[in-house]
Formats: C-alpha cells, sequence, structure tokens
C-alpha cells in the first residue's frame, strides 16, 4: 500500500449509513451484523476516528441510506434490485423511527456535511455527494460505516472512478458475516481503495 498523507485541507471523513437499524442493538439488521461488529469492534473504532477526524479539522461527511416512507416511491417502480426490493419489503431505516436515525455518537455537528439519500448502494450515484466533497476541496476520502460489501464498497468503487484517493479503514466496518467481509476487503476493495488501514494505523498516521 502506498504511504499515503492526510492533510485536513484535502481530506474527508465519509461515514456511510450510520443509522440504529445497522450500528444499535435492537435494530432491524443489528443481529445479521452483531458478528462482524463485534469482532471488529467497529462501533468504537468509528467513534475513535471521527474524533480523530474532527480533532485534526478533517471535515466530516455522512453518505446516508434513503430511509423507507409510507407510500414511498419504490411502490410505483417497475423494476427494483434484490436489495431494493428487501429494504422495501421490510421498512429499513423508516424514516421518522429509532432505526432510521443515526446512531447517537454520529450525529452531525454543525458544519458536518449529510449528503442525499442514496436510492441503492453507492453513495455518489444519484446524490450530490461529489459535489458536496468538490465545493469542500476534498481529493482524498476515508471511508467507515456500513456495510462491506453493498455500500461501502459500491461508494469505494465510485468514489475511485470520480478521482477520489480511497483510504478505507477495515476494522471500522461491518457487514452481515466475515464471508462478506472476507470478499471485499482481501478480493475486492484491493483494487479500488489506494490503502486498506485499521484505526489504529490511521490514527497514527494522523497523530504524524
Amino acid at each position: 500500500m502506498a504511504d499515503l498523507t492526510y492533510e485536513p485541507d484535502l481530506t474527508g471523513l465519509l461515514i456511510v449509513d450510520p443509522y440504529n437499524d445497522f450500528l444499535s442493538e435492537g435494530g432491524k439488521l443489528y443481529e445479521l451484523s452483531r458478528e462482524t461488529l463485534e469482532k471488529l469492534n467497529v462501533v468504537e473504532h468509528m467513534r475513535q476516528i471521527l474524533a480523530a477526524a474532527r480533532a485534526h479539522g478533517i471535515q466530516v461527511f455522512i453518505a446516508p441510506h434513503h430511509r423507507w416512507r409510507e407510500g414511498d416511491v419504490h411502490s410505483h417502480w417497475k423494476t427494483m434490485a434484490p436489495v431494493q426490493a428487501a429494504a422495501a419489503k421490510n421498512h429499513t431505516f423508516a424514516d421518522g423511527t429509532w432505526g432510521g436515525s443515526f446512531h447517537p455518537d454520529f450525529e452531525p455537528r454543525p458544519g458536518e456535511v449529510v449528503a442525499q439519500e442514496h436510492w441503492m448502494s453507492s453513495g455518489f450515484a444519484n446524490t450530490d455527494l461529489d459535489l458536496q466533497l468538490k465545493k469542500h476541496g476534498v481529493r482524498k476520502v476515508v471511508v467507515i460505516g456500513m456495510r462491506a460489501n453493498t455500500c461501502i464498497e459500491s461508494t469505494v468503487r465510485f468514489a475511485a472512478e470520480l478521482g477520489y484517493e480511497v483510504t478505507l479503514i477495515k476494522d471500522a466496518i461491518g457487514s452481515f458475516g466475515h464471508a462478506e467481509m472476507i470478499a471485499s476487503l482481501q478480493f475486492n476493495m484491493p483494487a479500488y481503495a489506494s490503502a486498506i488501514l485499521s484505526t489504529d494505523e490511521l490514527l497514527g498516521k494522523l497523530a504524524a
């Protein structure tokens, strides 16, 4: 991996889908995620990275998944990918509910950017995320959040396609089991992320 640098004026922290339904016990998707979240201590690592980014003046961005809403546009679509159909059926991240709210440790502060909700997996597709990053002068993104082989992987790929230098934090992402993590971290994302680091490795680079 390249020895990357993380200048505050060029770097953004990108938190993908930090919803209670994913990250909090009792959330609709928590039990599916529990194995990886607990083994990797994902939520604590996300907290540490967010605190370090704020301390070093790195701009924070949240890329939220579409929240289910009553009478949602999904019900009128002629085609829908399986992952979208499952979210619609289960009312995942329902708007106005606890599950569809951000985990309390990842609520944005004033000046932090919440991008438009992404419809399927990529935080960039049909949202203003690319515009927001560019307006803040960001050329490098550090990516954390959920879920490794869907929204994280799609967002990392899209970021690379758009010319961003991507760092993925391997113990600050979770998924529905270790097989999904292995597929993403060992086989897929090394082609798109310029660095795949642990939380400790990133914190060390920021401190230096």
